[in-house]
């Protein structure tokens, strides 16, 4: 959801899908210069944790394997870190974003 409110803070509609990586880099030129190298990051991390959702969510109903079974406390920590390192980068975008229209 940061991700997305990324993408309106700089006028781009965002998808209604959940994965907004490519989203992200196609539109690289619209993000403030310090924010620009890190897009590719954030948009692996978007691809990453769009991919882990719905399985962190139920398991892998396929196989039958809980998602107890399947997780670690290090996923846990990994998912948390990109989810602060997202949170906190678009966070500043919208604190520049206020700022310039003050």
């Amino acid at each position: 959801m940061s991700l997305k409110a990324a993408l309106c803070i700089i006028g781009v509609e965002p998808p209604k899908w959940k994965d907004v990586g490519p989203v992200l880099k196609h539109n690289v030129k619209k993000y403030p210069d310090w924010s620009r190298d890190r897009v590719p990051g954030l948009a692996s991390m978007s691809r990453k944790l769009r991919r882990e959702r719905e399985t962190s969510l139920s398991g892998d109903e396929e196989s039958g394997t809980p998602l107890e079974e399947l997780y670690t406390r290090d996923d846990a920590l990994e998912a948390l870190n990109y989810a602060r390192h997202v949170y906190e980068s678009c966070g500043r975008i919208l604190e520049e974003a206020s700022a310039t229209q003050d």
